[in-house]
């Protein structure tokens, strides 16, 4: 555009400022809101951890690419409004990763292991309460009485942010200490929707919403699952969406079986498909090595 070179950040401003000039620019790019962005900023984020499960960085960092067009839109819009622009953005997180990190950009005390432990706590208290006299400031609502839940969006995909709040939880103590102990849980929430399913068994099909006592009973297991990933350091949507591709992995190849004899799977039997299957877990394998 200008001689920017195409690495410089400013070359990037550049192109979101021209498609949002209400003159000449795009006219898609020139009606969109905060609002409307959202979902693709949180679609953008899902690509780019697609990426990292598949094992692509070719892909990784062209989806990186547009997680990043989703901040400077953001910015762009907000500098429009007067509220703030994309150096302050930068500003704020920089700022926040050298208050974060004591240990590492402050003094030699700031850098003892104990100091670091307690640090922690304190520093996220006093950005909270720095936070609200931002809100009260500017006429927003007071929100410093939300609890200790209370920040944890609720926008969020809900597995993670099931573990979002179980980990919030577990700060002040309210946790398991033992994977096993949340293996037992499982356990017992998978019982009660055992019950749950006997008791309105004749009302479930899958064309149909569950019965509001059967999807109580799933969605509590669901938050145990997710717990016992948090144990294990196993990301729950992470997991899954390596699960997904794999399911879609081996049924694409009881497909390719099928098509090299003429057939489909509408007139394969289940037995046919299942051994299909079983061949998939060795013929198949993932490619990405994981």
């Amino acid at each position: 555009m200008d001689g920017t070179p195409p690495g410089d950040i400013r070359r990037l401003l550049s192109i979101m400022a021209a498609l949002r000039d209400p003159a000449t620019g795009c006219p898609w790019d020139i009606e969109q809101t905060f609002a409307s962005i959202a979902p693709y900023t949180v679609e953008e984020a899902h690509e780019v951890a697609d990426a990292i499960a598949r094992g692509d960085l070719d892909d990784l960092r062209d989806e990186l690419g547009d997680l990043l067009l989703q901040v400077v839109f953001h910015a762009r819009m907000a500098e429009e409004s007067g509220d703030f622009a994309f150096a302050d953005v930068v500003a704020a997180i920089s700022d926040k990763m050298l208050r974060r990190h004591p240990h590492v950009f402050g003094d030699a005390e700031a850098r003892d292991a104990g100091a670091v432990k307690g640090s922690w706590a304190r520093i996220k208290a006093e950005e909270k309460a720095a936070r609200r006299a931002r809100r009260l400031a500017r006429g927003l609502p007071d929100d410093g009485d939300k609890g200790l839940l209370g920040d944890v969006p609720a926008s969020q995909p809900p597995l993670s942010r099931a573990v979002k709040l179980q980990a919030k939880a577990a700060t002040v103590g309210f946790d398991w200490h033992d994977p096993k102990l949340v293996i037992a849980k499982i356990r017992e929430e998978l019982d009660e929707l055992e019950a749950e399913i006997d008791a309105h068994g004749l009302a479930l099909s899958p064309h149909r919403p569950a019965p509001e006592p059967v999807a109580r009973e799933f969605g509590d297991l669901l938050f145990a699952l997710a717990n016992l990933g948090r144990h294990i350091g196993a990301d729950p949507d992470m997991a899954l969406g390596l699960t997904n591709e794999k399911f879609a992995r081996r049924f694409r190849f009881i497909e390719t079986e099928l098509a090299k004899v003429g057939r489909t799977t509408a007139d394969a039997s289940l037995d046919e498909m299942e051994a299909l299957w079983q061949r998939a877990k060795t013929e198949a394998p993932d490619p990405s090595g994981l």
